[in-house]
Parts: structure tokens; sequence; C-alpha cells
């Protein structure tokens, strides 16, 4: 029996629920009115490659605002959902009516916006950003928000990604603290920044290809591609509610006593985070 209060166990059913199902593909399927696997496999061999490009650049550019220009105010109130959403909306009703061209452009703006967003959940719930790991945390949100055919589903794949990418996170935060902000992004190459970025491509790229694959339907058109990017943003926005949910949970009740608690929950009907 967990030592949780109860509304922190219904935090955590929340958040277990979010964080284990990751469903952006079959929201956008369900939009498209196609398997998102079939849209995906018929994207040509240069969509692949401007996908490829765009996903490492967008992540180039989340990573220059994590260390840069994040606000770093500590915690107080909800996260403001919305109007985080309505810019990310707005970049993707131009890029579906661009289409491929859009992509390199569209996709760093509305990372970048994701991350403001995913940063103001990870204030919400008590982070505090003024360290470099903190703000490199939210940059990780992009790795947990979908699934890779290797993942076990024997095991929590949300704990085995985060346990995964936790020695990154670190590494990077020790060299952008020991060189500098500026330093590590200028120096994007230096492993421990490579590593990090390498690390989050490889799962973030799935999401952005499942986005890309929908927003080249030639019935798409700009307010397709808008909703798309609704589904795209409000996605991240619930990851990053159900993963700062869990570390504050783990700052109150230690990491242990909130591991066996989500592992011996039973899954229940979500309910969607404030905002």
């Amino acid at each position: 029996m967990s030592d949780l209060p109860r509304s922190d166990l219904d935090d955590l059913r929340r958040a277990r629920l979010l964080l284990e199902n990751p469903s952006l593909a079959v929201r956008i399927a369900d939009y498209v009115g196609m398997p998102i696997e079939a849209l995906v496999k018929r994207l040509p061999d240069r969509a692949q490659r401007v996908i490829g490009d765009g996903t490492r650049k967008a992540l180039e550019a989340a990573l220059d605002v994590a260390l840069h220009t994040l606000d770093v105010r500590r915690g107080g109130g909800a996260a403001s959902d919305w109007l985080h959403r309505g810019v990310v909306m707005a970049t993707g009703a131009a890029g579906g009516a661009v289409g491929l061209a859009g992509l390199a452009v569209e996709l760093p703006i509305s990372t970048t916006v994701m991350l403001r967003s995913i940063a103001d959940h990870a204030r919400a719930q008590g982070e505090d950003l003024s360290a470099v790991a903190a703000r490199l945390e939210c940059l990780a949100v992009f790795a947990l928000g979908s699934r890779a055919a290797s993942d076990d589903a024997a095991d929590s794949a949300y704990f085995a990604v985060r346990a995964g990418l936790a020695r990154a996170v670190s590494k990077a935060a020790e060299y952008a603290a020991r060189r500098g902000a500026a330093q590590a992004v200028a120096d994007r190459s230096a492993p421990a920044i490579a590593q990090l970025i390498a690390r989050i491509a490889q799962r973030f790229g799935i999401a952005v290809a499942d986005k890309a694959a929908a927003q080249l339907l030639p019935i798409i058109g700009a307010a397709g591609g808008a909703a798309v990017n609704a589904l795209f943003v409000n996605h991240y926005q619930g990851v990053a509610w159900a993963h700062f949910s869990v570390r504050r949970l783990e700052r109150a009740h230690g990491p242990e006593a909130v591991r066996r608690a989500y592992s011996a929950l039973a899954p229940g009907p979500p309910r969607a985070p404030a905002g």
C-alpha cells in the first residue's frame, strides 16, 4: 500500500497514463483518417532528410533558448497553455500552407515556443530554472513524448528513457556550467552537448515525422497544419505536466517511494492537466 496522500496518488496516476501512453500518433491518425505509419512510409527520401535536419536544428535552437533566454523566475501559478498553443497553431498554419519547404522554418519556431511552455509547467511544479540542469530537463521532455520500437513494454518506458537521458543531461549541464552558456551553444560538437542533442533527436524525430507526414497531405492546407500543430503542442504540454509532476512528488516523498507507487498503480481514466 502506498504511503502517498490520495491527492498525490491521483496526480501520479494521471501522470503515469500520459507518460506510458504517448498518444500523438494516434491523435494525428484520428484527425487525418488514416494510420500515421502508412503516411510516414510514403514520405520520400528528400522529406526524410529535411525532417532529420529540421529536428536537429530545432533542438539546437531550443538548446540556445534553454541556456540563454529561458525565464528563470521561481514557481507560481498554473502554466499558460493557451498562449503558447496559439503561437504554435499559427506557425502550423503557415507551414501547412507552404508544405515541406516550410518545415525547416516552422519547426525551430514551434519547438522553441513549446520549450517555453514546457518550462512554464516546470516552474508551476516548483522546479528551480536558475539551475542549468533543470533547464536542460525541460529540453529532455522532447524525448519523453514518443515511443521507439525498441522500448521494452515489460518495464516502465518512462523511467527507462528518463534513466538513459539522465547521464546525458548531467554531462551537458556540467559542461555548460564549466564553459559557460555561450560556449556550450557555440560548440555544439562538444561530446557532452552533441550526445544530449542526439539522444533527444532520436525520439523527438519520430514525433516530428508523424507531424510532417500529416501536414504534407495534399488536402491538409493551412487550417489542417494549424490543427496538427495544436495536437503537437498539446501533446508535449501534457507530457511536461506529467514529468514535472513526478519530479515534484519525488522531491516530496523520495524517488523510491514514488517509483514503487507508480509501478503499482492500475490504469484509470485520464484527466487533462489544468491549462
